[in-house]
């Protein structure tokens, strides 16, 4: 698998590196990107990124869907793709514990359904079986039609409740960005390419 890296990727990177360890009382930093993307993209050919900006009508939409507006203006989306053909999509970001903030990783399909979900870096003192594959396979397989919340669809785990919500919070909102702000791009890029003369 080849990731680009150019010039933007580095920037984005550096920016990235803001979600990335924190000083806490007992952080567990377990990937890096570059090995995030290599694990969860082992035979993808290449993978870039997509930055997806959040405007009013954007807000507003996922306001109507999470219950919430994300802080954040923006969100990037990496996408490995093989020959032309999308392979699958990642996203990185933060959700906050009890007291400091959980970076998570999450693994799309091209679909946009969740194929893995991991923590990056945990930084509180207890609480981090939310790490533990049993709880994290219960997110495989979750689309943005699924609930995806703590005591409804998702066990939280026993010493653990407050980071089980957040993990439940934040893979929602990664899925349901995904489908307002990602996938009707693809969508529309496909009947783009479809409609052409001489498409099949």
């Amino acid at each position: 698998m080849k990731i680009v890296f150019n010039f933007k990727t580095a920037m984005f990177l550096a920016a990235l590196a803001l979600l990335a360890p924190r000083p806490a009382r007992a952080e567990g930093s377990y990937f890096s990107t570059r090995e995030l993307l290599a694990d969860f993209f082992r035979t993808s050919k290449d993978v870039t990124f997509k930055k997806v900006e959040i405007g009013a009508s954007e807000r507003a939409r996922l306001l109507k869907r999470l219950g919430y507006a994300p802080a954040r203006s923006s969100y990037t989306f990496f996408v490995a793709t093989s020959a032309g053909k999308i392979d699958g999509y990642a996203i990185i970001d933060e959700e906050n514990g009890e007291h400091l903030p959980i970076t998570f990783a999450v693994k799309l399909s091209p679909a946009g359904v969740v194929e893995r979900q991991e923590v990056v870096c945990y930084r509180e003192s207890r609480g981090d079986e939310v790490r533990d594959e049993r709880f994290r396979r219960q997110f495989v397989g979750k689309s943005a039609r699924d609930p995806i919340a703590a005591n409804l669809d998702i066990v939280a785990v026993s010493g653990a409740t407050i980071s089980s919500r957040a993990m439940a919070v934040g893979v929602r909102r990664a899925v349901v960005l995904f489908e307002e702000l990602v996938k009707p791009v693809v969508t529309a890029t496909a009947a783009s390419i479809a409609g052409r003369p001489g498409s099949l």
